[in-house]
């Protein structure tokens, strides 16, 4: 069947573009192509530093005649709904049918030639690209991401013929046509090539033809180009090339003939930390380290990705691109020294006057929220809290530094490195270095105690500050990378194996969030006869009233006839806080003067937060989801815990035995509520031995008993495998219960005795979970 090629031949696109452009190529093709009726066999498309080309195998050559029915007004509707529905159709009375009393039109719509549909579908995608970013040139109004220069556009061998109108002012010559016009011919590699246009006949023709001008049509062919030229020019050497799928992405897509060269650089410059040297080249200059295999370490050698193949052999090329990596490292090198005569103190000084976000305060207000955070949560983490206090203190000093100034992505890196040149401690250093991890789920989880202490600190300083001031993630926003902050905290807690309740520690972050409010917020005294402002500053609030003139008299008591109160707007405002003559204490402070029960209310937000991103990690793991809802709605907030619960509900509900049981759970859990709904279900102790008590009654209630007292003994010592077997005893009682009790007997005696029997079932099992949250 015939092909179409579509070639889109353009100034250079920027290699971080060209992938997302195959894509919406392929995607705004499929939708239109679909929309018209048309199918076919396969679709490709091919993105490089100055073409996008789309290849459709299969295609027919016309639409299919089609034939869609419209339906109308009711055959005895008013005449203006009837003469409306002609009008929007098309048709006559006449050419309408009735069908039980509705009118329906039938439009029959022709087929179409396929050339004429790709034409409109070409011009429409070309005019509605959503390049993230585009421009005009020249006296076009056309945009593109770079000037566009040339459409080939063949359909079975023959050119579809167009013009997209760029929108310039009209030739002065009337045999030059305006526009853009499609064709057969495309052009070879800028330097490379022939020079001269080439015509093409299909696909097969097309990339025979580029490939013999220099250029490599596929950027997967581009990618394996550069890794086999890089290895080998290395392997010659003794060397060995650093990989870095990142760097390799945006390198395919700089050069349509990649020709790796290995270069020498001055072996001086590995004196610096191997992350600048790696960084400096990466960033600036698109090269590839390159390391000794002997020793692991960088090599006074990098690899740069030409467009060209050189007479010389990359010689010149070499040296010149040496002489620039040369003076790239010299400004690393001048961060690197100017850092060092600098020091944290300076640093930790300028944080001060940087906002980290205008309702949290300054980076230095969040440093002192993470220190005093870090200093709670080491004990439990089996770190040394005067030296996680110390890590926190330092972690974000970097931040202000030249060498992170330059290279934002050595954040904490650099950090680790200082703390090792001014003395500080292996272990304080590794955790400035590692505290923003995991970054990412590919991330690595830092496992040192003291590091773990940090990051968590950071991590919760982070989400509950942003919970704290309204701006949580909503759908698909989420400006702060709070579900990447949460998801990292479950994956330290987990990974570090201790207990450790976040509730607790979620109400020491809230409440260190509360004190920089308390230090920034604006608050108003009202008392009888007169409002005084206050503005509250780094060393509390300074009234203009005489009579309350510090922080810590209004902590201590209002005066009299007064009572502290939060205002009820959901956003902060100027006067949050207020002293009334009548209202009742809404907001209370502890004794540094910090405000505590305000905020500290959103814990219980945040661990719903949380147990969203551990349903989001369990289920990558092939957890189902509705039992970590089952095990967190006891209000167990040990991750650990929880975790250790899941996987032991999850191989009890997979046995016949839990199966079976969560079945009778939910029928005596349907049956307690219809009770419930006609008033109050008996409670107390359930008794044996009543005249003619049925057999399966007793043996329940004994069972049950028995039940209760093996779990709470499993879950004492949180083996939740024995829980889950003491529970998987209760399964025949229940089914014996069932088959031969009636639940609802006429002696009220019986009815009672048998539905507190059921809710004490009921309980047992909400010891483990709530069944009633688990599906099935």
């Amino acid at each position: 069947m015939p092909q179409l090629l579509l070639e889109l031949f353009s100034e250079e696109i920027p290699a971080r573009m060209q992938a997302g452009a195959a894509r919406d190529l392929e995607r705004m093709a499929t939708e239109r192509l679909k929309a018209a009726g048309l199918t076919w066999d396969a679709l490709t498309t091919y993105a490089g530093p100055r073409r996008l080309t789309l290849l459709i195998e299969g295609l027919p050559t016309a639409t299919p005649d089609r034939a869609e029915e419209i339906k109308g007004p009711r055959a005895n509707a008013p005449e203006q709904a009837l003469e409306g529905f002609l009008r929007k159709t098309g048709l006559t009375r006449d050419q309408l049918t009735e069908r039980d009393g509705v009118l329906f039109a039938v439009i029959n719509e022709a087929g179409r030639p396929t050339p004429a549909v790709i034409a409109e579908t070409v011009e429409a995608i070309v005019r509605n690209f959503p390049w993230p970013k585009s421009m005009r040139w020249a006296d076009a109004t056309l945009r593109w991401v770079r000037p566009l220069k040339r459409i080939v556009c063949l359909f079975d061998g023959a050119v579809v013929p167009f013009v997209i109108d760029d929108g310039a002012p009209p030739p002065t010559r009337d045999d030059v046509l305006r526009g853009i016009a499609s064709g057969d011919t495309t052009e070879g590699h800028r330097f490379m090539g022939t020079g001269r246009p080439l015509k093409v006949r299909d696909f097969a023709d097309y990339r025979k033809q580029l490939e013999a001008n220099h250029v490599i049509l596929d950027v997967a062919d581009r990618k394996l180009k550069i890794l086999e030229g890089a290895r080998a020019a290395c392997h010659a050497r003794g060397l060995e090339l650093v990989d870095d799928d990142g760097l390799l992405d945006e390198v395919a897509g700089l050069a349509e003939w990649p020709t790796p060269i290995l270069g020498d650089m001055d072996p001086q410059f590995l004196d610096l930390p191997p992350e600048v040297v790696r960084l400096s080249m990466k960033v600036h200059q698109k090269y590839f380290a390159v390391r000794d295999p002997a020793t692991g370490k960088l090599a006074p050698n990098f690899l740069v990705v030409a467009n060209v193949e050189a007479s010389d052999g990359g010689v010149a090329l070499a040296a010149g691109n040496s002489r620039v990596l040369s003076a790239r490292l010299n400004d690393a090198r001048f961060f690197w020294d100017e850092d060092l005569k600098t020091g944290f103190d300076a640093w930790n000084a300028k944080l001060q006057g940087v906002t980290f976000h205008a309702k949290l305060g300054t980076l230095a207000e969040r440093v002192d929220r993470i220190a005093a955070l870090a200093r709670e949560i080491a004990p439990l983490v089996g770190a040394d809290p005067a030296e996680a206090e110390q890590a926190a203190r330092l972690a974000k000093a970097d931040l202000a530094s030249g060498m992170v100034g330059e290279f934002p992505e050595l954040q904490g890196v650099m950090g680790g490195y200082y703390a090792r040149a001014f003395g500080q401690s292996d272990a304080v250093a590794d955790a400035i270095r590692d505290h923003y991890k995991p970054q990412g789920p590919a991330d690595t989880v830092p496992t040192a105690p003291l590091t773990v202490a940090v990051a968590l600190a950071d991590k919760l300083d982070t989400l509950v500050g942003f919970f704290a001031v309204d701006e949580k993630p909503t759908g698909s926003k989420d400006p702060f990378a709070l579900r990447r902050a949460a998801l990292g905290i479950v994956r330290i807690v987990l990974d570090s194996g201790q207990k450790i309740f976040l509730r607790q520690i979620v109400e020491t972050a809230l409440r260190g969030v509360a004190e920089t409010f308390a230090q920034t917020r604006r608050y108003t005294v009202v008392k009888r006869g007169a409002v005084a402002l206050a503005e509250s500053g780094p060393h509390g609030v300074n009234l203009q009233d005489t009579r309350l003139a510090s922080l810590s008299e209004i902590i201590d008591g209002p005066p009299e006839g007064h009572t502290l109160i939060r205002m009820d707007d959901p956003k902060p405002s100027d006067t949050d806080v207020v002293f009334s003559d009548t209202s009742s204490l809404r907001i209370k402070y502890d004794s540094q003067g910090t405000v505590a029960a305000g905020l500290v209310g959103q814990a219980s937000d945040v661990l719903a937060f949380f147990a969203d991103r551990l349903k989001v990690l369990l289920r990558d793991q092939g957890k189902r989801h509705d039992l970590v809802d089952a095990v967190f709605a006891l209000g167990d907030d040990d991750l650990v815990r929880i975790v250790r619960r899941v996987e032991a509900l999850d191989a009890f509900l997979a046995t016949d035995d839990g199966a079976n049981l969560l079945a009778g759970y939910k029928r005596a859990s349907n049956i307690l509520k219809a009770e419930a709904r006609k008033g109050d279900i008996p409670t107390g102790m359930v008794q044996t031995g009543l005249p003619n008590q049925p057999e399966a009654e007793t043996t329940l209630a004994f069972a049950a008993d028995a039940a209760r007292t093996a779990v709470d003994t499993a879950l004492d010592t949180e083996d939740f495998a024995a829980a889950m077997t003491a529970l998987a005893r209760l399964r025949a009682p229940v089914d014996a219960f069932f088959t031969d009790v009636m639940v609802n007997s006429e002696v009220a005696e019986e009815r009672d005795n048998r539905l507190k029997l059921l809710g004490q079932v009921r309980d047992v099992m909400g010891k483990v979970a709530d069944f009633g949250l688990v599906s099935g």
